[in-house]
């Protein structure tokens, strides 16, 4: 190894133009993933929209209401960034849902940094309907369903909140 360099947090080591060039594509280990800077995504342009509303969330029937998250993404041609420049991809609008209370409030805040950050879509195959070239979640799950408990990807799920914490903390986002 030449011109040996170590992290400071995880300790491994790495020649330094090897690891200078890694973090210029994702500022983590590739050992360990150890986040050593802000990562930013690949997602395309788009919008997150937030509303308030008084339906309250199974589980959550204390709070008084839900914040509602809308992301819309219009159509476009994916960037060099994306796994094929040049092709087009379909816009497409997603929603999600929280508990209006202190928690959820954080975790809305959370998911605000991870979205100007670029990493909550990305593009590339559906898991569910198997289509190449299309925006889709970025391993930070949502609940997108005011109902139906995790099967259905709702409420109530009463390690949600903890668990989208952990989950954007993998990806940097922290308070």
């Amino acid at each position: 190894m030449t011109d040996k360099k170590t992290l400071h947090k995880c300790g491994h080591s790495f020649c330094a133009a090897c690891i200078d060039e890694a973090f210029k594509h994702q500022k983590k280990c590739t050992v360990c993933s150890q986040v050593y800077g802000p990562l930013i995504g690949n997602q395309p342009p788009g919008k997150m929209i937030l509303s308030h509303s008084s339906i309250t969330l199974p589980g959550y029937e204390s709070c008084g209401g839900s914040i509602h998250i809308t992301y819309k993404f219009e159509s476009g041609v994916q960037g060099p960034n994306h796994p094929n420049p040049g092709q087009r991809y379909s816009g497409i609008t997603r929603y999600g849902y929280l508990p209006d209370n202190r928690e959820g409030q954080k975790v809305l805040k959370l998911l605000r940094k991870a979205f100007d950050q670029k990493l909550i879509f990305t593009i590339g195959r559906s898991s569910t309907t198997g289509a190449n070239n299309v925006i889709t979640w970025n391993n930070i799950h949502h609940k997108t369903n005011v109902t139906g408990g995790p099967t259905w990807f709702g409420y109530p799920d009463p390690n949600y909140l903890k668990r989208v914490q952990e989950e954007l903390a993998a990806k940097g986002i922290t308070e």
